[in-house]
């Protein structure tokens, strides 16, 4: 048996687009000799047919804070993301092979994912950088703006409005280097590294830098050269890739009406510096074109079962490295350049440490390709699935809405539609405690941070609600019974030594409130590592062990009593003290029943 612990069905939030997966096609040519590509009229015939496919993403700045209020427009559909930067949009109308989402606020220079959409939920995550000027030109002078990195754009003075006419003033110029050594860049540069070139064929790209500019006007419109015009362009080519980098590199411009790269010029190698001259504005990527072959690789356990949600990352010594994260059939397809033996890497995530779970050689491959990788047994990864039910505040099931955990610094996304959701992730061993807040875009209410154990392979948290107005509560299910919600008149305490002298101790209760249920809640702790997992609590007077107990209001008996509780959070006076509970128990008629719970409630005392 595998030691890397396994659930069915796993469907994991990622906020990383997956490899483009796209291939060339190709004929034999007249009379043999070398294989002519075959080039579509338009290049959209490449993108094939309109199909409907649902997006879930998050958006977020360089700090990776959610930024709210952000316009996502996918075809002709738009959303907003709401406070944790979520957006969710059903049923959006793009192509079997190619999905462009567009994210614009202002303040914010433009930002975009594209992706070959999935059946399912297709999760993206965008980087928007801030739309910082750099420097302030005026029309009618030839100047040059230099970033700190040496980056620079110079302008002969004229430009344009959007509607052609002239502009004359001062122009502020926002401008960015993205740099590919850089492990935010997939996430800030525009749709994916998927190009046309200049014969109209598709191409993925390796990129050697991009420079973002967007120009201004003292009224805020935007602008751009003015036909005729031209601008010389400088980036600085990052010190690990000037090894790969030629004396002359194709210019490549992200078209962002229709989600993708065109090839347009050229720059040349000056120093450490690419230097080229461009007539209009957008991002410009200085890249190296792969003729490829598309690979599958399929990861399994020991066992030969599937692995999903692991991050495979592979290296060329030519064009880099290119990542992709495996799906619920742990497989992940994409583009490698051909006739190149490769370097496979698979990872969990950062919060486990940054060393592969496996690596090998693969190749070099000449045509299209399917490999089985076989991840060997890691002790130290476990697998998990959260599942539950999220309830309107009137005890509803959300039928538009997400639930999002939380685990070290990554947050994992499910959206729910019919009050239910499932959210798989990888942990470690030695770090068994997660977040989980909900969203209910529907009443435009949400839940607050509630915190739990995992308890693997499976930790079901019972019921969470949005009720954004409630700030505490008492929430348990009894036999998959109607969720009992506890939140008025609850009074939770804590005391360094208790009346019976059993040490540090907390009781919750709830009682005289117009809902008509009472709860109480007693907890012997250890001193001094507070936080933890219990059993139950013998309440006799007597026992001396640490604990929790449910008093009579529930019928619970000591008898047969195997309730599990953990405390994850107890904070000062004003602050959160948050338990979770579940297992089976006796009630004092003798009869077995099975409950979840989750206590959030204030600390009075």
């Amino acid at each position: 048996m595998s030691n890397i612990k396994k659930f069915p069905n796993l469907i994991l939030m990622l906020f990383f687009s997956l490899i483009t997966i796209t291939s060339c096609q190709k004929d034999d040519g007249n009379g043999g000799g070398e294989p002519q590509e075959n080039i579509p009229d338009t290049f959209s015939e490449y993108f094939g047919n309109t199909v409907s496919r649902n997006f879930l993403g998050n958006v977020i700045d360089t700090n990776k804070n959610p930024i709210e209020g952000v316009t996502i427009t996918i075809g002709n559909q738009t959303a907003t993301t709401d406070s944790n930067g979520i957006f969710i949009m059903n049923n959006a109308t793009v192509n079997e092979r190619f999905g462009y989402i567009k994210a614009e606020k202002a303040g914010y220079i433009h930002g975009s994912r594209s992706v070959v959409p999935s059946n399912g939920t297709n999760k993206v995550t965008i980087m928007l950088l801030e739309a910082t000027v750099v420097g302030t030109v005026n029309s009618g002078s030839t100047e040059t703006v230099t970033a700190n990195d040496g980056s620079s754009v110079s302008f002969d003075g004229n430009f344009v409005k959007e509607d052609g006419s002239t502009y004359s003033g001062s122009i502020d110029v926002i401008m960015h280097h993205l740099d590919p050594a850089d492990e935010d860049m997939p996430m800030q540069m525009p749709g994916m590294l998927y190009a046309e070139n200049e014969e109209g064929a598709e191409r993925m790209l390796q990129t050697l830098g991009m420079l973002a500019v967007e120009l201004r006007g003292s009224g805020g419109e935007d602008l751009n050269l003015a036909e005729g015009s031209t601008s010389e362009i400088k980036m600085p080519v990052d010190p690990s890739l000037m090894g790969i980098a030629p004396s002359t590199i194709p210019l490549w411009y992200f078209d962002e009406v229709n989600g993708y790269w065109k090839e347009e010029g050229f720059a040349t190698l000056q120093g450490n510096m690419y230097v080229g001259t461009v007539s209009h504005f957008s991002f410009w990527n200085c890249d190296i074109p792969a003729e490829a072959i598309t690979l599958c690789v399929m990861t399994t356990d020991e066992d030969n079962v599937p692995l999903a949600n692991l991050t495979i990352s592979i290296t060329s010594t030519t064009f880099g490295t290119t990542y992709g994260y495996t799906n619920e059939n742990g497989e992940v397809c994409g583009y490698v350049p051909s006739n190149e033996s490769l370097v496979l890497n698979v990872y969990s995530y950062d919060v486990c440490g940054e060393n592969a779970l496996h690596t090998e050689t693969i190749g070099p491959f000449n045509t299209d390709s399917t490999i089985t990788v076989v991840v060997p047994d890691n002790p130290d990864i476990i697998q998990e699935t959260v599942v539950g039910t999220f309830n309107t505040c009137d005890d509803n099931a959300v039928t538009d809405g997400y639930v999002q955990v939380t685990y070290g610094n990554q947050s994992f996304t499910d959206a729910v539609s019919d009050g239910t959701f499932e959210i798989n992730l990888l942990r470690c061993t030695d770090n068994n405690t997660f977040t989980v807040r909900g969203s209910d875009y529907v009443n435009l209410q949400t839940t607050d941070s509630i915190s739990y154990t995992f308890t693997t392979p499976l930790t079901d948290i019972g019921t969470i609600t949005a009720c954004n107005s409630v700030t505490e509560f008492i929430q348990y299910t009894i036999d998959d019974g109607e969720s009992v919600l506890i939140f008025e008149n609850l009074s939770a305490n804590f005391y360094m030594d208790s009346p019976n002298n059993e040490g540090p101790v907390i009781d919750v209760f709830a009682s005289s409130n117009d809902q008509g249920n009472c709860y109480y809640m007693y907890g012997v702790l250890n001193d001094p590592d507070y936080l933890g997992t219990y059993d139950n609590y013998a309440f006799d007077g007597t026992n001396t062990d640490t604990g929790f107990f449910i008093g009579e209001c529930i019928n619970i008996s000591n008898e047969n009593n195997n309730i599990i509780y953990n405390l994850t959070a107890l904070g000062e006076v004003g602050e959160y003290i948050d338990i979770n509970f579940s297992g089976d128990y006796e009630d004092y008629d003798g009869i077995s029943h099975t409950i979840t719970g989750v206590v959030h409630v204030v600390r009075d005392n």
